[in-house]
Formats: C-alpha cells, sequence, structure tokens
C-alpha cells in the first residue's frame, strides 16, 4: 500500500485525535485496516512518517496473524492509536501466543554475506520495528498481548 503521488504537503501540527478498531487476525482484515488508517492519518504527517508507520504496523499486525495464532485458529486484533503532541502513540492487542522473547532485544540484521540461495527469509521485521519505533513496550497480561509504541512526528529525535 503506498501514498498518492500527488497528495498535498501535510498539515503538520493538525494531527490529532483517535484511531480504534477490533478486526480478524486475517490478512485480508489487516490490509483493510492499513487502509483505514493511512486515509486517517497520512494526510497529517510526512511521507515519511507515514511509510514508517504503515511499516510498523504491518510488520506487527501481519506477525500476529502469522505467528500468533495456532493454524486454523483466527483470533482478533484489536488497534488503537492516538495522535498528540508526542506523536502517533499505538497499541496492539491480539489474544494469541506469547510474543517470544527474543524478539523484545534489539537483534543485529541477518548476515547478508552469503550466497543467495542461503539469503534468510525473514528476521528482518523485527529490526525495523526496533530501528523505527520509539518507547517499544510489550507485556503478556491475562492471556492477552499488549504492544505499545510511539512514532515521534515532526523534528527528528536526537
Amino acid at each position: 500500500m503506498s501514498l498518492p503521488k500527488n497528495r498535498s504537503a501535510p498539515q503538520q501540527g493538525r494531527c490529532t485525535g483517535v484511531f480504534q478498531s477490533v478486526f480478524p487476525a486475517e490478512q485480508h482484515a489487516v490490509r483493510k485496516v492499513l487502509h483505514a488508517v493511512m486515509a486517517r492519518f497520512a494526510p497529517h504527517i510526512s511521507e515519511g512518517e507515514a511509510g514508517a508507520l504503515e511499516l510498523l504496523l504491518a510488520e506487527l499486525m501481519n506477525n500476529i496473524v502469522e505467528h500468533g495464532y495456532a493454524p486454523g485458529r483466527v483470533g482478533s486484533i484489536s488497534l488503537s492509536i492516538l495522535c498528540d503532541g508526542r506523536g502517533l502513540s499505538c497499541s496492539l492487542i491480539d489474544d494469541g501466543k506469547p510474543l517470544p522473547s527474543r524478539c523484545l532485544h534489539p537483534p543485529g540484521l541477518p548476515d547478508t554475506a552469503v550466497a543467495a540461495e542461503s539469503l534468510p527469509e525473514g528476521g528482518f521485521g523485527w529490526f525495523l520495528i526496533h530501528d523505527l519505533a520509539r518507547d517499544l513496550r510489550y507485556r503478556r497480561e491475562d492471556g492477552q498481548n499488549l504492544l505499545d509504541f510511539r512514532l515521534p512526528l515532526g523534528a527528528p529525535e536526537g
């Protein structure tokens, strides 16, 4: 999903409000929610910020769909986004399997200095998540996974 090439400049400082959705943990629903999130926030943030938001949410929600539930079991995902002076504060809740602890520590990139047929199929997602998100927190509570992060808006953080 990409942003329109000819969209007008973002209306910086005008991003306020809340987005909330509860949806089935399945690929089609993830795409639909990503489209709704981008329609809601992309006009108010820079193209780079919109791309980072879309990438973060796509990685996280697709990980829930792919790894969070046993084969044949479809659960739900709850997504909340608050846009305020601190940026976009995002929360994801699901009742799938607990997040493996290796995902919680900033990973290194997989080794790409190998023959093409030996390149890893995955391993880049959590690196990107840790690189783009701020205040990334996870906890398991009452059989649910709760993951929060913030995407800063405006000037880059130091």
